[in-house]
């Protein structure tokens, strides 16, 4: 096989075999992994390990606002949906004949090996790798020949048939050979949804339920960007599909966000859709989430709306966070404002917003802390979404070096006790970038 060795070099993170942990272990809000990857992509599975349910998620891991993905995937799991570890579980220095970044993945298991399902750039976009764990690590590398775009995805039938689902715009499908690294290429089928009658763009997963095939894709029926993730059901695996609306759209979350990718999974008894968020302002930097979803009797996915909680408890108002602010749990931006670098809300401008969902007051709150770091300066006001836009709490910026933090006060004018949405607005001089907020709590 010819080589496609590159020069390209990729930064290689040190991980051990617990690298990821839930910081504050009753919360694992979203994003999931906040101080530990950026991992994009999400496809989860769920298979047995020592004897208990264990929920995996495969992922693409973002390394600049730059460019998509990097040489490395990440997996990571949990138990409870709170307590999540993990590990680096694939490289492409682990690819001999390619060195390119690494796209969406997906892994299967059979027979108790695992098999990982990766995609590159180059002639060879499509590869398996193989291992006896589910963290790996995945060896022996190689292209599944005749399948020629990116994003795979394995669905296994209850008949024990194995198929890959891949491709851009056309999805396709083809039988997995016995060996779980080969097709058959007398059995690709292409057009199982399409662009133009299913908004299919990328991004493939095929699950099933109550005896319907139900496959989930980036969908560009808004806007004319994959933010979202749809959903077309069958009672063939093969198709025909039938579009039948979004799960969950990722617009709002940067001001940059152009798509979206995930997958659908039932986990001791509850449906969820892992998705990602971009952050920085770019369509890259992209930060895995969850959110507990419903499938109806008829079958339809009610289509549900980012929150900062995801399968976690909700958020804790009066918890001074350290090494990740609450900042960084927005979950609905708008305007220019965006999660930057240290989770602070960073560039924002007059009459951008914030919002959060949800916070557990679980008592009343006197006053409210922020920490700002001021430019032009300007004024913050704090709302419950839940009180009908009642201003919970105002703030005046002073104007700044852009450098210095500094921490204000205010108090707290409204009965917060309960659950409670927060959304916050942003006033100053227009088109100038008035503070950052890099923390905020309630006492």
């Amino acid at each position: 096989m010819t080589s496609m060795k590159k020069t390209r070099i990729f930064p290689q993170a040190v991980f051990t075999a617990a690298f990821i942990a839930c910081a504050s272990g009753a919360a694992a809000q979203n994003p999931i992994l906040i101080d530990k990857a950026f991992n994009s992509d999400p496809q989860a599975r769920v298979w047995t390990v020592n004897g208990q349910p264990t929920l995996f998620v495969y992922g693409s891991r973002d390394e600049s606002p730059s460019y998509y993905c990097s040489g490395i995937y990440d997996v990571f799991s949990t138990t409870d949906m709170i307590n999540w570890k993990g590990d680096r579980s694939f490289s492409s220095e682990d690819v001999k004949y390619n060195d390119e970044v690494l796209y969406a993945p997906d892994c299967v298991e059979r027979g108790g090996k695992y098999y990982l399902f990766y995609s590159q750039p180059g002639a060879f976009p499509e590869g398996t790798a193989v291992s006896d764990s589910p963290y790996g690590p995945f060896k022996d590398a190689r292209p599944v020949e005749s399948a020629n775009q990116i994003d795979p995805s394995v669905f296994i039938d209850d008949d024990g048939q194995a198929w890959m689902f891949w491709g851009q715009f056309s999805a396709k499908c083809a039988k997995l050979n016995p060996d779980m690294r080969s097709i058959d290429p007398s059995t690709i089928k292409d057009g199982i949804i399409t662009e133009a009658e299913h908004h299919f763009h990328e991004g493939i997963q095929v699950f099933k339920n109550n005896g319907t095939y139900y496959l989930v894709f980036a969908d560009i029926s808004r806007r004319g960007m994959p933010t979202c993730l749809g959903y077309a059901t069958s009672d063939r695996v093969t198709g025909p599909y039938k579009y039948r609306g979004v799960i969950i759209d990722n617009f709002g979350c940067d001001p940059a966000v152009w798509n979206n990718h995930g997958s659908v999974v039932k986990f001791k008894d509850q449906w969820h859709v892992f998705y990602h968020r971009s952050s920085r302002g770019s369509n890259t930097m992209r930060q895995s989430c969850v959110e507990p979803i419903e499938i109806l009797p008829d079958g339809s996915i009610p289509e549900v709306e980012m929150t900062s909680t995801g399968a976690g408890l909700p958020l804790d108002p009066f918890m001074a966070e350290t090494s990740v602010p609450v900042t960084g749990r927005a979950c609905y931006l708008t305007g220019h404002v965006r999660i930057g670098a240290t989770f602070a809300l960073d560039e924002i401008r007059d009459n951008d917003t914030a919002a959060w969902k949800d916070f557990d007051f679980k008592r009343q709150p006197r006053k409210m802390i922020i920490s700002v770091c001021p430019e032009a300066g300007g004024s913050l006001e704090v709302y419950s979404e839940y009180l009908y836009g009642a201003t919970v709490a105002s703030f005046k910026v002073p104007a700044g070096d852009g450098k210095t933090v500094i921490t204000l006060e205010a108090e707290v004018g409204k009965d917060l006790l309960g659950v409670h949405p927060l959304r916050m607005r942003f006033h100053g001089k227009p088109d100038t970038n008035l503070f950052s907020l890099t923390s905020f709590r309630f006492e």
